[in-house]
C-alpha cells in the first residue's frame, strides 16, 4: 500500500460533531498548501445508490464540491448495510475488508499530493466487525485529528477516552479541534481546552464558532425526510428553514407568522391560513416565507390548489399529521448537501480562519 502520500484521519467522539464540516474546510485550507488532495471514507454507515453502486453521502458531497478526479467506489469502499454485521459475524471476512480498503486508498491517492480520511465516528465504531475507527486509521498510517463539540470539561474527557482507544491500536492523535463553541465563550474556551488538552499531550489546532444556518435544514431535506409531494413549482427547494410554526390558530392570528425563514405547518384542511398565506407571499419579496407543510394527508380543494400553484414558496402534502411532522423536522440531523452552496462557503471561511492548518501540515 501507499505510504508516501502525506494523509490524516478525521475522527469524533460521537456522531455529528461535525467531521464532515471540518473535512470540507479542510480541504479547502489544505489546497494551498496540496493542491491536489483526494479524500476516502473507508467505511460508511449513510449512503445512496450511485449507478448500481453504494456510496456514502458524505462521499457524493465531496465529489460535487472539489471533483476529485476519483471513481466514487474508491472513496468509498465500504457501505455498512442493515445486514453487513450480522453477515460478517456469521462469516467473517476481515482480510478481503481490509485489501478492499487499502487498494481503495492506493486508487485515491494515485497522482495526489495528500489524502483526507474521513472517519464514521469515535474511535470505536466499527469493532464489531473488526474495522472500528482506530484500526483504519492504523490500516491507512494515516495521523489523526479528533473532532468534538465545544466546552472544557466533557469533551477533554471523551477526547482522552478516544486518544487512549487510538493508541492502543498504534496510531497517532497530532491534535483536536472543538466544533459548535458559542461565539461569546470562544476565547475562554480556547484558553481552557487548550490548557487542558496540554495536560493530555495534545495540540488544539482549532475552535469553530456556532453559526445557526449550518444546523437549519432546507425544505428540500424536510420533503425527502418527510416523503412529501410537493404540490407546486416553486423557484426552489433550497430555501433554509430558521423557525418551525405549527398553524393551529385562526387565519388572522397566524399571518403575524408569515415571516422569512419560517416553516408553516398546518393541517391541510386549513384553507383559511392557506388562502391567508397565499396572499402574504410575493415573488419580490426577500421576506417571504421558507416554505409550507400540509399534514394529516389533507388535500386542499380545487380552488385553493390553484392558489397553491401560484405561491413562489414550496408547499409539501405530507401523510403525517402536524405533531409528527413537527418533531420529524425538529429532531431532523441536517447534513450538508452538494447544492446548500452558502453553507458550504461559510464552512471554507469558518475552517480557514479558525483553524491553525499550518500547524496540521508540519505534524505530517
Amino acid at each position: 500500500m501507499n505510504t508516501e502520500t502525506p494523509r490524516i484521519f478525521i475522527a469524533a467522539t460521537r456522531q455529528n460533531d461535525g467531521k464532515t464540516t471540518v473535512s470540507l474546510g479542510l480541504i479547502a485550507a489544505l489546497q494551498e498548501h496540496f493542491p491536489r488532495i483526494g479524500y476516502i471514507k473507508p467505511v460508511g454507515q449513510r449512503f445512496i445508490q450511485v449507478e448500481e453502486q453504494k456510496i456514502d453521502e458524505d462521499t457524493v458531497l465531496m465529489d460535487a464540491v472539489y471533483r476529485m478526479n476519483c471513481p466514487l467506489v474508491d472513496m468509498s469502499p465500504i457501505a455498512v448495510e442493515p445486514d453487513f454485521t450480522r453477515k460478517y459475524l456469521q462469516a467473517a471476512n476481515n482480510e478481503a475488508l481490509v485489501k478492499k480498503i487499502q487498494t481503495a486508498f492506493d486508487r485515491v491517492a494515485w497522482e495526489k499530493d495528500f489524502v483526507l480520511c474521513e472517519g464514521s465516528g469515535h474511535a470505536g465504531v466499527g469493532s464489531v466487525f473488526d474495522l472500528s475507527n482506530a484500526r483504519v486509521a492504523k490500516l491507512l498510517g494515516a495521523k489523526i485529528i479528533i473532532v468534538s463539540q465545544g466546552g472544557i470539561g466533557k469533551p477533554i474527557d471523551e477526547i482522552a477516552l478516544n486518544q487512549a482507544f487510538f493508541e492502543k491500536e498504534g496510531g497517532e492523535v497530532i491534535g483536536v479541534i472543538l466544533n459548535k463553541v458559542l461565539p461569546d465563550k470562544v476565547d475562554t474556551i480556547t484558553e481552557f481546552a487548550r490548557r487542558g488538552l496540554k495536560r493530555k499531550g495534545l495540540e488544539l489546532l482549532g475552535v469553530l464558532p456556532y453559526e445557526q444556518i449550518l444546523g437549519n435544514p432546507s425544505v428540500d431535506l424536510i420533503r425527502g425526510e418527510l416523503h412529501a409531494e410537493l404540490l407546486n413549482k416553486p423557484p426552489t427547494l433550497n430555501t433554509m428553514v430558521d423557525d418551525v410554526i405549527v398553524g393551529a390558530m385562526g387565519a388572522h392570528n397566524a399571518m403575524q407568522y408569515f415571516k422569512r425563514g419560517v416553516l408553516l405547518i398546518t393541517p391541510g384542511d386549513r384553507e383559511d391560513i392557506l388562502l391567508a398565506a397565499g396572499a402574504s407571499v410575493d415573488v419580490h419579496n426577500s421576506e417571504k416565507m421558507a416554505g409550507i407543510v400540509l399534514t394529516g394527508g389533507l388535500r386542499p380543494s380545487e380552488n385553493v390548489l390553484k392558489v397553491i400553484r401560484a405561491m413562489p414558496i414550496p408547499v409539501l402534502l405530507a401523510k403525517a399529521d402536524s405533531y409528527q411532522v413537527a418533531s420529524t423536522v425538529h429532531n431532523l440531523t441536517v447534513k450538508t448537501r452538494p447544492n446548500d452552496a452558502e453553507k458550504i462557503s461559510l464552512i471554507r471561511n469558518i475552517v480557514a480562519k479558525n483553524v491553525n492548518v499550518k500547524k496540521i501540515v508540519s505534524s505530517l
